[in-house]
């Protein structure tokens, strides 16, 4: 029975808001990092429209509606409940401009700009994934 609670413990430790948010996070960071590479592969290419990944308004909606959950053991406390909100990324075509004689509208300092920018917040949120697993590894007893 013991055994039991301890993997629901587990289980839930790993399948829970912050952790889906993160992983959400991750692969919009991937779809971002996808779009800017598609976008630089072109950068010759005649009337190819420069493509964005929208997802920090979706980020930010999820943290804002992500909220605790716990068992009422009075009906005087206040009521918890919800979910994270793991809509994808979305890539828009940016068309409100032209750079090139050519119709292109790839800036490639702006897109090295971006690549740079994603590539560190990528990273950033794999440490965090990482710790978080590290952090559960220790509390079951294997991470001495």
């Amino acid at each position: 029975m013991l055994s039991r609670r301890k993997e629901e413990s587990t289980m839930n430790a790993i399948n829970n808001p912050t952790t889906q948010l993160l992983e959400t996070a991750l692969s919009s960071s991937m779809t971002r990092q996808n779009t800017i590479s598609q976008n630089i592969a072109n950068v010759d290419t005649p009337n190819y429209k420069a493509k964005k990944t929208v997802f920090s308004h979706q980020l930010n909606e999820a943290m804002s509606n992500q909220q605790l959950s716990a068992h009422r053991t009075d009906e005087r406390h206040n009521h918890f409940g919800g979910t994270v909100n793991n809509d994808a990324a979305k890539v828009v075509e940016r068309t409100n401009t032209t750079y090139n004689h050519n119709g292109n509208n790839v800036d490639i300092d702006q897109e090295m700009s971006e690549l740079a920018k994603n590539q560190i917040y990528y990273n950033v949120l794999v440490d965090r994934m990482n710790g978080r697993f590290s952090s559960i590894q220790t509390v079951i007893g294997h991470g001495r």
